[in-house]
């Protein structure tokens, strides 16, 4: 365990970051399965919204560097593509 006072903050700093992220990964990965299933069974309207959710998600991610960009970009593409494959 840390022991300077500075490191015990960077610590307590990182447990905090830590759970704020796992819960950002949450929403991308259920967002994500949400668009998947959408456009597996659903109608392409709701697809597609399901598809904007996700993508917002997505980005969000990204921008706060929870996820590199390049990963959500490919997720991105690779729901539109999918969407647009079960039209």
């Amino acid at each position: 365990m840390a022991t300077h006072k500075s490191a015990q903050k960077r610590a307590r700093q990182a447990l905090r970051r830590r759970a704020r992220n796992r819960q950002v990964r949450s929403r991308v990965r259920s967002a994500v399965k949400d668009a998947r299933s959408a456009v597996a069974s659903g109608p392409r309207e709701d697809a597609a919204l399901a598809l904007r959710a996700a993508e917002g998600t997505l980005r969000r991610a990204a921008s706060k560097g929870i996820i590199p960009k390049k990963r959500a970009s490919r997720h991105v593409a690779r729901l539109a593509r999918s969407l647009k494959a079960s039209s």
